[in-house]
C-alpha cells in the first residue's frame, strides 16, 4: 500500500510509473476534469469512451471491448462516479471483468473515493473484489476526503502489486515527499474509529439529493435521473437553441452556465469540461434551504427561456 497528498496523487503516479509514449488508457465519460490531462502528461493518449444518459453514465462491456488495443495499459474506473454519481455494481463490474479477463496486459484503476456515499439499495463493489484474479493487474484507490469530510487534509491510499507500490514511492519521495504526519494521524483515528458518522452523512447527503433531483425535475428543459452516488450530471439537451430574454441563445451547456450565473447566481459546472454535453454539474454539499433557492432560481431561468 502507499500513501500519497490526495486520491489523485496516487493516480498520477501510477500513470507515471508504467505509461511510455504511445500507451493509451481508457477513460469513461463523463470524467472527473483532470484524468485526461494527466493522462497527457504522463505520456499517454487518453481514450475517452461516452458513458451517456441512456445507459445510465456506465460504460458497457460492448464498448470496452471495442475500445481496447494493443496499446491499451490501464482502464479507469471511478465508481460512484464524480461527475455523475452513476455507480457500477457487481452485475456491471462483472461484465467488464469478464472483458478484461481477455485482455491479460490492461490494468485497472480503481477509484473508489465515494465508496461510502451510495444511496437506496445500492452495494458498493470494486473490481478485484468481483474477480478476484484481476487482483495482480489492479490499483485500487481510496481516501479520506469524501466519507469523513477531510478534503483539506490531502490524504489518499492505493493498493496494488508490491512492484507498482515500489515504483510509485520513488516518484511520491522526488516529488510530495510525503503527507504530513498530522494529516496521516487524523487520517488513521477517521479509518480506526467509530464510524457512526458515515450514516449520519450519507443520510443527509440522500436527503439532499431527493430534494435537488426531485426540483430539477419540475424545471423546463431539465432531465435529471436519480444517481447511485453523490453527484449528477442533468441533461439541457432540451434547451439547446432557446434564447434568454436578453436575446442570447443557450448553444450549449457552457453558454447555459454562464447566463445561468449571470441571471440568477446560482453557478454549476458546465458538462463539457467532464467530457459530456450538453449536461451540467450541481453539487448539493450545503443547507437543504440553500438548495431549495438554488433549484427555484434555476426553474425560474428555465422557464424565461423561449
Amino acid at each position: 500500500m502507499t500513501v500519497g497528498t490526495g486520491g489523485k496523487q496516487i493516480l498520477y503516479n501510477a500513470l507515471m510509473a508504467t505509461l511510455n509514449p504511445g500507451d493509451e488508457v481508457i477513460i469513461p465519460a463523463p470524467y472527473w476534469v483532470s484524468y485526461p490531462d494527466m493522462v497527457l502528461l504522463a505520456g499517454g493518449t487518453p481514450v475517452v469512451i461516452e458513458a451517456g444518459m441512456d445507459n445510465g453514465y456506465r460504460i458497457t462491456p460492448e464498448q470496452l471491448e471495442q475500445a481496447i488495443t494493443p496499446r491499451t495499459k490501464w482502464v479507469i474506473l471511478n465508481s460512484p462516479s464524480n461527475p455523475t454519481g452513476a455507480g457500477y455494481g457487481a452485475d456491471h463490474l462483472r461484465g467488464l471483468a469478464d472483458v478484461l479477463l481477455r485482455h491479460p496486459d490492461v490494468w485497472v484503476l480503481a477509484d473508489d473515493i465515494y465508496e461510502h456515499l451510495v444511496f437506496d439499495d445500492f452495494r458498493f463493489a470494486t473490481i478485484a473484489q468481483v474477480e478476484p484474479a484481476l487482483k495482480s493487474r489492479t490499483l485500487t484507490m481510496n481516501g479520506v476526503s469524501k466519507a469523513y469530510a477531510m478534503t483539506g487534509w490531502q490524504i489518499g491510499y492505493g493498493a496494488a502489486p508490491e512492484a507498482l507500490i515500489k515504483a510509485m514511492g520513488k516518484l511520491q519521495s522526488q516529488s510530495t515527499s510525503n503527507p504530513c504526519s498530522i494529516s496521516q494521524y487524523a487520517a488513521l483515528a477517521a479509518l480506526t474509529g467509530q464510524q457512526d458518522y458515515i450514516a449520519t452523512s450519507r443520510l443527509a447527503f440522500q436527503r439532499r439529493r431527493d430534494l435537488v433531483v426531485a426540483g430539477l425535475n419540475t424545471c423546463p428543459g431539465i432531465i435529471c435521473p436519480k444517481p447511485e452516488g453523490r453527484l449528477r450530471l442533468p441533461s439541457i439537451r432540451d434547451l439547446i437553441g432557446k434564447a434568454t430574454a436578453n436575446g442570447i441563445t443557450i448553444e450549449n451547456d457552457e453558454i447555459f452556465a454562464t447566463e445561468l450565473l449571470n441571471e440568477t447566481g446560482v453557478a454549476v459546472v458546465f458538462g463539457a469540461a467532464f467530457g459530456l454535453s450538453p449536461h451540467f454539474r450541481i453539487s448539493y454539499a450545503t443547507s437543504d434551504e440553500v438548495l431549495a433557492d438554488a433549484v427555484a432560481r434555476i426553474r425560474g431561468f428555465c422557464r424565461s427561456l423561449r
